[in-house]
């Protein structure tokens, strides 16, 4: 037979066996693969954008989340000015910010919210020889390095608090946050409340402008500028601080004493916290500045927004932090994070029941 033909054949053949598995030859394979598709169709997928700060504590609970219940959870970290847009124009389930709203604007916006975990800022820097925490920098040191007052790193002003220190003549190099930033809103409400300079000549909020440095994009783009650059100095989360062995300074408490940042500190200013549901959890100051002589300064709680008539979807991103909450607390703790005490959880819990869902 001709071998062009005999190929044809053997197509047909093939042909035919696949057509009638299809039109009934196959049951059984029918069925698997109905159920296959069914399965693939009925895959929930969640959608979240926000704040970097929470970024590395959310990948990693989505994954864990992934595995236990096949429910995919998708977050972007662009940032808590982005989050809140996003949220706001219901292009995403929930948004991340740093930055607490009040009730006011959670009512203007149709918003709940709730924290999610807490975390703390830490101010980084790039030293040649001097180690973590080795470094003291008092409230007036750090105002005066972010407006760019001192610009070298062996001014009087920083060798009178660390006499045990070779502080070398490098200029300063300030890093911080180019795009709306919850970690930023932070940072700079601090500043606010320590420097009344910083105060009058620069404020606080999502994004200010800045007297000197160089901008970077998410608590990521800070980490690597401050990484690679000798003499920096920045502000990220700790867990960026944690994951990429950056060297932290250490700061003054409310009650003027220089504290490491701990987690025991970041817990002692944690416990101070007074959370209302009446007030979706607002604090005005967030963490910041807590009373104890060992509180860390720049301890945040970062929180989660969810659109106000959207009931069904609400329901699905609760379920996926109450399993974060039930299950994540030592992926929290691992990465540098405070996980919510108990009975915050059960607060947030109530308010799910009988304001979020009800």
């Amino acid at each position: 037979m001709n071998p062009k033909v005999k190929r044809l054949l053997a197509i047909s053949v093939s042909s035919s066996l696949l057509l009638s598995g299809c039109f009934g030859g196959k049951k059984e394979e029918k069925t698997k693969t109905s159920e296959t598709e069914t399965k693939t169709n009925q895959t929930v997928v969640i959608n979240g954008a926000g704040a970097t700060f929470p970024y590395p504590v959310y990948v990693n609970w989505a994954k864990e989340y992934h595995k236990a219940t096949g429910i995919k959870v998708n977050y972007q970290g662009i940032g808590s000015g982005g989050g809140i847009r996003q949220v706001t124009e219901r292009t995403v389930d929930f948004g991340g910010s740093d930055k607490m709203l009040s009730p006011q604007e959670l009512d203007k916006r149709k918003l709940y919210q709730f924290p999610a975990v807490i975390g703390s800022i830490v101010v980084v820097y790039n030293l040649p020889g001097v180690g973590d925490a080795q470094l003291k920098l008092s409230n007036k040191s750090v105002c005066d390095l972010f407006m760019g007052k001192i610009k070298y790193w062996d001014n009087p002003e920083i060798k009178n608090d660390n006499p045990n220190i070779k502080l070398p003549h490098m200029r300063v190099t300030v890093v911080h946050r180019a795009e709306g930033s919850g970690t930023t809103w932070n940072f700079t409400y601090w500043l606010s409340a320590i420097c009344p300079a910083w105060k009058e000549k620069v404020g606080y909020g999502k994004v200010v402008n800045w007297l000197t440095g160089i901008g970077a994009k998410g608590n990521a783009g800070v980490t690597s500028y401050v990484k690679q650059t000798p003499g920096a100095i920045g502000y990220v989360e700790y867990a960026y601080k944690l994951q990429n062995n950056l060297t932290a300074a250490q700061l003054q408490s409310k009650d003027g004493n220089f504290v490491k940042p701990t987690e025991e500190n970041f817990k002692a200013a944690a416990s101070h916290a007074k959370w209302s549901i009446n007030s979706h959890f607002y604090l005005e100051g967030n963490l910041l500045l807590q009373p104890g002589s060992n509180s860390w300064p720049l301890t945040a709680a970062t929180m989660i927004l969810l659109p106000r008539e959207k009931k069904e979807r609400n329901k699905l991103v609760i379920d996926f932090f109450d399993w974060s909450f039930k299950n994540g607390d030592s992926i929290a703790t691992n990465l540098g994070y405070v996980p919510l005490p108990e009975n915050l959880k059960q607060k947030i819990r109530t308010y799910w029941k009988e304001v979020v869902l009800k």
